[in-house]
C-alpha cells in the first residue's frame, strides 16, 4: 500500500499502467498532468496554476513543449521527485 501527500493524489496507485489510468475521472477543482520520464499522472487541485512555483513549471512546459503536449493533456517536464516536491510546498495554497 503506497502513502498519500494532502492536496495531490497520483492517480496510478496500485500499480495501475498508464492506459488504464486513463479512464479516472478528474474531480471538480481538480487537474491531472503528466510528470516524469514514465509520463506518471498526478491530479492536482486547480489552486496551483496560480502559485508562481507551479507557475514556473509550466513555463519550462511551454518551453518544452509549446500547446502540443504528448499525451494530450498538460506534460510537465520535470522528475516525479522534483514535481512532488513543488506540489507538496504548495499545500494549503
Amino acid at each position: 500500500m503506497g502513502f498519500r501527500l494532502p492536496g495531490i493524489r497520483r492517480s496510478s496507485l496500485f500499480s495501475r499502467n498508464l492506459a488504464s489510468s486513463r479512464g479516472v475521472d478528474v474531480p471538480k477543482g481538480y487537474l491531472a498532468v503528466y510528470v516524469g520520464e514514465k509520463m506518471k499522472r498526478f491530479v492536482i487541485p486547480i489552486s496551483h496554476l496560480s502559485q508562481p512555483a507551479f507557475q514556473d513549471l509550466l513555463s519550462q512546459a511551454e518551453e518544452e513543449f509549446g500547446y502540443d503536449h504528448p499525451m494530450g493533456g498538460l506534460t510537465i517536464p520535470s522528475t516525479e521527485e522534483a514535481f512532488e516536491n513543488v506540489t507538496s510546498s504548495l499545500i494549503g495554497c
